[in-house]
């Protein structure tokens, strides 16, 4: 493994301390906990428990279709209640009478066949009334992507509020703005993360639209054409957190435009992420040497025992991109599909989303660390922007001011840097010495070209002087808290649906025990025996 993975220092990641295997001389701490979760999963075999975790969405919709069905009085409440009862006990057992058993025809049916065999045709069977396995699946994909998206978003204002944090700790670091690799202009560190922080707003706005579809409930649709059985996709709509019924049985069963809309909004963050992740790669550095990455925020080398490799910052490049990938491979198979159910969308594209969601998380989460724990270089940044001239654009300004024209101005400032770089002597002097500036110059202070000064002087057009930057982290912060509560609603939505949805179920099993008497099985009311023929 190359030195860059960083297994030196963090390859055991307890996070502290000079324990056995983290002391590496160098670095005298683990890696961050929460990062070695993250970039050593890639050597976990634990896969998860997908037959368990579909099975437990599959439930849960049967609950809220079961209590609607009962109440509607399109299956019996004695027989919803049966159902209820045992799906429960399925669920407490983790669905473990399932796992064996033979699955010819899909995990839904072997699911329903058990339940036949357990409780009767009659009892049984008038499970899937007024329902499709085509809206079914619809419906459990929204329900299985809130856990990963609200993840998402969770940790996206985490890192909004992060570097907000140090954007307001930081807004007196001066250091310099660089175009094309090259010094331009003095800025702070502080007004730096602040900029990075309204592009990581722009995408938890971007992320919490994309997710809209998500809350429309598509139960009822059927197979795509509706259902004549008079079910009420409102009502389960309410019982599983929804905010709304599909209005059109086609667009119900069809559309995972979702699945687009998200990775979409993950590959725009992922970009911002990339970019971001770059400059702090060249800032690192030894060369430029204006950030110092903390020991539990970098890696040292199996061989080179100076290495310091902030690594991490590689692995957020690599997974921002993951969204962009599966968007790309989402679009490709949704694209060879007509607009009805159908299996490359469903499922083929459907299939792209986790993992573009988990790697963006885990991108976001990084450089939430990241940004954290590095520490500016105050002394360096400051050298940095007076040795690279970034006053230079500030005293062409005030020539400017005093009446020459701008492109004067910036071929009379242009030739005072070159007798600055060619005597060795700071911009202040050499403006002093070139007969086209000394004028102007001559009215100012000594301090007046410290890059400290000129940032402080740029107070317009969103620059880092004056009242703007307070201002600007104001507003974000505003616009954080919104956002923040817009996601945290959706969490308790999704939260109180399910709570509500159990005491309704245990409501009609209650009713069901109360109405049935001792020994008697339940009766089907002829209705009902009608729907369940169908």
């Amino acid at each position: 493994m190359s030195d860059a993975t960083g297994t030196g220092g963090g390859a055991t990641g307890t996070g502290g301390g000079a324990e056995a295997g983290v002391h590496t001389g160098r670095l005298r701490t683990g890696l961050d906990p929460r990062a070695h979760r993250i970039v050593y999963d890639q050597y976990r075999t634990d896969d998860g428990d997908p037959v368990g975790d579909e099975l437990r969405l599959i439930s849960e919709v049967d609950r809220a279709h079961l209590v609607m069905l009962a109440e509607r009085g399109i299956v019996d409440p004695a027989r919803a209640a049966a159902l209820l009862g045992t799906v429960d006990a399925l669920r407490a057992e983790d669905f473990a009478p399932l796992r064996s058993r033979p699955m010819p025809r899909g995990l839904y049916l072997a699911y329903e066949g058990w339940l036949v065999d357990r409780l009767g045709q009659e009892t049984g069977g008038v499970l899937h009334t007024g329902r499709s396995r085509n809206d079914l699946n619809a419906t459990t994909v929204r329900l299985r992507v809130r856990g990963p998206y609200g993840r998402l978003l969770d940790e996206v204002a985490e890192l909004a509020r992060v570097l907000l944090d140090r954007g307001e700790a930081y807004r007196d670091v001066t250091m310099p703005a660089y175009t094309h690799g090259q010094p331009a202009v003095p800025i702070s560190y502080g007004h730096y993360l602040t900029g990075i922080a309204g592009g990581v707003l722009r995408s938890l706005a971007g992320l919490l639209d994309a997710g809209r579809e998500i809350d429309v409930n598509p139960l009822g649709a059927g197979a795509v054409g509706g259902t004549s059985v008079p079910v009420d996709p409102a009502r389960t709509a309410d019982l599983l957190g929804f905010t709304a019924a599909a209005p059109n049985s086609v667009d119900a069963v069809a559309s995972r435009d979702f699945v687009l809309r998200m990775l979409s909004a993950a590959a725009v963050l992922g970009v911002l992420l990339a970019r971001t992740a770059r400059d702090l790669t060249w800032w690192t550095t030894e060369e430029f040497g204006l950030l110092r990455m903390a020991d539990d925020l970098v890696g040292s080398s199996s061989m080179m025992p100076q290495k310091r490799n902030p690594f991490l910052l590689e692995h957020i490049q690599g997974r921002s991109t993951s969204a962009l990938a599966g968007f790309t491979g989402a679009a490709a198979a949704m694209s060879t599909a007509g607009y009805t159910n159908a299996i490359a969308v469903g499922t083929e594209a459907a299939r792209h989303l986790w993992p573009g969601l988990a790697d963006t998380t885990q991108a976001v989460t990084l450089l939430r660390l990241v940004v954290d724990g590095a520490e500016p270089d105050r002394d360096r940044m400051r050298d940095r922007a007076r040795e690279g001239f970034t006053s230079a654009t500030y005293l062409a300004e005030r020539l400017v001011v005093d009446g020459v024209p701008f492109r004067t101005a910036h071929h009379l400032v242009g030739e005072t840097v070159l007798g600055a770089l060619d005597g060795g002597t700071p911009l202040s002097d050499a403006a002093r010495a070139h007969p086209g500036v000394a004028a102007a110059a001559a009215g100012y202070p000594a301090d007046w070209l410290e890059p400290e000064t000129v940032a402080a002087a740029c107070a317009h057009g969103g620059g880092p002087g004056g009242t703007g930057p307070a201002e600007a982290l104001a507003r974000a912060r505003t616009e954080l808290a919104a956002l923040t509560a817009e996601s945290e609603a959706r969490h308790h939505r999704w939260a109180d649906a399910a709570a509500r949805l159990t005491a309704e179920a245990a409501g009609v099993m209650a009713a069901a025990r109360d109405t049935e008497a001792p020994g008697t099985p339940p009766a089907t009311p002829p209705a009902a025996e009608a729907v369940a023929a169908r």
